[in-house]
């Protein structure tokens, strides 16, 4: 099974797949879609779809996994970031391709390193669970490893669902972009107006 972990971001998104063995994890590839920082947004983006969907196409993945939203002191970079990732879940919907959503702290857990540890404590990980031949470029590669991994050691658990347990597999709504929880609480505020 071909795992594809992304670090969602609208610069730099990182890419990493992960072959799931009985012996060990293999390293496929990974690397970063890169965004031109002088670009707009949009422009930014549809570089990210392209090229994701190229990525997406060239290894067929079995399953996605991505990394999920943290908290942002910046309200403006957060709103980005998910732009970001809408593009990631609407290119998953699109190839049909299962997701499955980790948080940062679960992601840092699952390759050993603490939920306070560094981005280097991660790379450090990954390498020697991986067993890379080399320090990749960047820590978003790096991080979209750890993302893959933690899904691949979820399937590991006994009993495990593939990440349903201890993740959130998105629903088709969600991958539509349709966040049913806020849907849910945006609900009485709606009929109070109507």
């Amino acid at each position: 099974m071909l795992v594809l972990g992304i670090d969602p971001g609208s610069r730099f998104l990182g890419y990493g797949v992960v072959e799931c063995r009985a012996d060990r994890p293999l390293h496929v590839g990974s690397g970063v879609v890169r965004g031109d920082e002088q670009a707009p947004l949009h422009h930014r983006l549809r570089t990210i779809f392209s090229e994701l969907k190229l990525l997406v196409r060239l290894y067929r993945p079995d399953a996605m996994a991505v990394e999920g939203l943290f908290t942002h002191k910046n309200a403006r970079s957060a709103l980005i970031l998910g732009h970001a990732r809408g593009v990631v879940l609407l290119l998953a919907a699109q190839e049909n391709l299962d997701v499955f959503e980790y948080a940062p702290a679960r992601v840092k857990k699952s390759v050993g390193a603490g939920g306070n540890d560094s981005k280097s404590a991660v790379a450090r990980m990954v390498e020697r669970l991986l067993q890379l031949p080399g320090p990749l470029q960047r820590t978003d590669a790096y991080d979209a490893l750890a993302v893959a991994l933690c899904h691949v050691h979820q399937l590991r658990v006994p009993g495990g669902s593939g990440g349903r347990s201890q993740s959130r597999k998105l629903s088709a709504g969600q991958r539509r972009g349709v966040d049913q929880s806020f849907l849910a609480r945006l609900k009485p505020a709606v009929e109070r107006a109507g």
